[in-house]
């Protein structure tokens, strides 16, 4: 009220002042304005200038202060500079009407635009506001695996309509309730329209409720070419950094319309699962006889289940009265159950293999690639690169222990193989048979 009675006398004593010079009244109307409102422009840029100096300093000072990051952000994201602008506001508000009091046409439109800013200035406030809460909880360890992003956006859209909605009732002079009856009739279009918004507002509220991704979270989406650490989840979309450092990015709504692997399962397990089989030759499986069985009980890890299971073997064959003329005879053992059974104690005596996660050397079908005797083990290590070292370690190993056990690993025949056999010697009529022949043995 002090700022409009003070550009109240101004006004008079301006204009008395023009008139006393002998300009005509309507010259010292205009000329009247034009001081007028030069004198608002500096006052409002100075009054502007001084107030986000004075709070942004001020700020800056608590700031360093405080072991607290909520200020800090605060500055970051504009808050204060928006709240400056308030007082020189005010001033416009109270002023206008004083400084266009000879042309009353002009104040309802400034008064207009003045309310339209206020509008604005709010919805700035606001929005700045929500990025500074947005900022600081990504910082904190109860909201930083959360889409704060996601519910951020969703506020920041109904802020900006509700501030149209007040835009387009200022400048029209209708209610907002008028335009949101006539917003009835095309609500079929605003759909279609909005429709991704709104799939991603809903499919955001079910993937935060069912904890479905967390930021940071390893997913594998192969429909789209992602694998790797969610890095951003909004309104609309996820954003995944790929371990080749590449950035893909899926709809929101995808995440539950789709199928997706999500790895954080694995990783707060504290194992990462192993599951590869070895093929095996079936033509090189076999019994066993006393002298190779005697051979392998030099392998340690074997020597105490040959010794036992042999006991136990020979006895049963003894009481049924078996010939083991043949070996086929009775019970024998054979050099693949030797072999799973090395697995099966090489895997459990390994310093990276989780000792209470499954555990299990099984043989599966065999194929036209040979006998599968696969490993179904978890690491004590989850990160990716560990992982395959140790898993690579193990496959090294029992990749070369395979001919200890008279074995032999399945692999087709390359093309030096077909052409060292053409370009042996002869000796025989029915070379191709030959041939044929060397290939089985």
């Amino acid at each position: 009220m002090e700022t409009a009675t003070n550009f109240s006398r101004i006004n008079h004593w301006t204009y008395n002042h023009l008139l006393e010079l002998g300009l005509p009244q309507s010259t010292a109307q205009y000329l009247n304005m034009g001081l007028l409102l030069v004198l608002l422009l500096v006052l409002v840029y100075a009054t502007d200038k001084i107030t986000k100096t004075l709070l942004v300093g001020t700020l800056h000072k608590f700031a360093e202060k405080t072991a607290t990051h909520f200020d800090d952000y605060l500055i970051k994201n504009k808050v204060v500079k928006y709240l400056a602008q308030v007082i020189p506001l005010v001033l416009v508000v109270q002023a206008v009407p004083i400084v266009f009091s000879d042309f009353q046409g002009l104040i309802k439109p400034l008064k207009t635009l003045t309310d339209v800013y206020i509008v604005l200035l709010s919805v700035w406030t606001i929005q700045a506001f929500l990025r500074t809460c947005r900022d600081f909880m990504k910082t904190t360890a109860l909201f930083r695996d959360k889409p704060v992003e996601s519910f951020v956006q969703v506020i920041s859209i109904f802020l900006y309509f509700m501030g149209g909605l007040l835009i387009f009732s200022l400048l029209t002079g209708k209610s907002v309730w008028a335009f949101i009856t006539a917003m009835g009739a095309a609500s079929a279009i605003l759909l279609l329209v909005f429709k991704d918004t709104i799939l991603g507002f809903v499919a955001s509220i079910q993937v935060s409720t069912n904890d479905m991704v967390r930021i940071g979270d390893w997913i594998t989406m192969e429909k789209y070419g992602a694998d790797g650490d969610v890095i951003e989840i909004n309104l609309t979309t996820v954003k995944v950094q790929n371990f080749d450092m590449t950035i893909t990015t899926i709809p929101t709504y995808y995440l539950i319309s789709d199928s997706f692997k999500n790895w954080r399962g694995m990783q707060n397990a504290g194992g990462r699962r192993i599951k590869r089989s070895i093929n095996i030759k079936i033509s090189t499986i076999k019994y066993l006889s006393d002298n190779e069985i005697e051979q392998l009980s030099k392998i340690g890890l074997v020597s105490e289940y040959l010794r036992e299971r042999q006991h136990e073997i020979n006895e049963f064959n003894r009481n049924k009265s078996v010939d083991k003329s043949l070996l086929i005879n009775g019970r024998s053992l054979t050099n693949i159950g030797v072999f799973r059974r090395y697995i099966d104690a090489y895997i459990s005596q390994h310093e990276f293999t989780h000792k209470h996660m499954t555990m299990m050397v099984r043989q599966l079908d065999p194929t036209t690639t040979g006998m599968p005797i696969e490993l179904y083990v978890f690491t004590n290590e989850v990160q990716w690169e560990k992982y395959e070292l140790i898993m690579a370690d193990i496959f090294d190993h029992l990749l070369a222990a395979v001919r200890f056990f008279d074995l032999q690993v399945f692999e087709h025949p390359a093309a030096d193989d077909i052409r060292q056999l053409y370009t042996k010697p002869r000796t025989d009529k029915n070379s191709l048979s030959a041939a044929v022949e060397h290939m089985k043995n």
